[in-house]
């Protein structure tokens, strides 16, 4: 009869304090998802073979080159893709990933959420034991202010006591060529305002390849368009096609894709 009071207080002590979630096998998949404190498998990771990824040839290649470079073991950069919306700076990253796992090297990408920043030491100690490279993928990053943010991840970078392990690097993209916001107010402070200029350009000097994704033209546009119908055998209208980029407010990868999933719904067709 004693043994049911306990039974009962443990139970309520293992529902107060759960064990630790179950952490995926870091050497077992293509892609993972940190939840800050865990490492998740990224079910249906599936980006666009790399050969669709039109009109960013020479971003493709460098970050090709440099994500080769990683899996390999050698000197690698961390980066920052900055530009246009829509214009295939998460998508390049995340190609070319795939690109060369189906070369056969053994390298990983990570998705890391923007608010998960403050864990990244913690998932740094994870893969520094690891026999693999990692690609630790930021999307969007964006401070809007939060300076105590920014300086933290421009330690890790470089300089810092935590910095990522020679087997990980950062991949972040931005709307913004310096990741922090910057307003005219600094231009009417009275101290130093190159100071606060240099402080906001402080984070994305850190990054050894900044790479600028711009707003396509017509030809680029169309392009884009071609290859990806050209891929699922789907029939286009040239004019169709711009005027939806038109009534989307502008030309991209984005719009094109998204140009395209509506042929292949028309035609009851699946991109899957």
């Amino acid at each position: 009869m004693a043994e049911e009071p306990l039974s009962r207080i443990a139970a309520a002590l293992e529902r107060l304090a759960p064990p630790p979630p179950a952490m995926a096998d870091p050497c077992a998949h293509p892609a993972y998802v940190w939840r800050g404190d865990a490492l998740d498998t990224a079910h249906h990771f599936a980006p666009l073979p790399l050969a669709l990824l039109t009109g960013i040839d020479a971003q493709r290649d460098a970050v090709l080159g440099n994500s080769r470079r990683l899996a390999r073991g050698a000197a690698a950069h961390d980066i920052l893709l900055w530009g246009a919306r829509g214009s295939g700076k998460s998508m390049l990253a995340k190609s070319a990933l795939a690109a060369l796992q189906a070369e056969g090297e053994d390298i990983a990408l990570v998705e890391v959420a923007s608010d998960r920043l403050a864990s990244l030491p913690d998932l740094f100690e994870m893969l520094a034991s690891v026999d693999r490279a990692f690609i630790l993928f930021v999307d969007d990053i964006g401070f809007d202010g939060d300076a105590a943010a920014a300086r933290a991840l421009r330690s890790l970078l470089e300089g810092g006591a935590e910095a990522r392990p020679a087997n990980a690097r950062l991949y972040v993209t931005s709307n913004r060529r310096h990741i922090v916001p910057r307003s005219m107010a600094e231009q009417d402070d009275p101290v130093n305002p190159r100071d606060a200029r240099d402080d906001s350009l402080a984070l994305a000097d850190r990054f050894g390849l900044s790479l600028g994704f711009h707003a396509a033209g017509r030809p680029d546009y169309l392009a884009m368009v071609e290859a990806y119908a050209r891929h699922y055998g789907l029939a286009y209208d040239e004019a169709e096609a711009i005027g939806w980029a038109a009534r989307r407010g502008g030309r991209s990868g984005r719009v094109a894709w998204q140009y395209v999933i509506e042929l292949a719904g028309r035609a009851g067709r699946s991109l899957s």
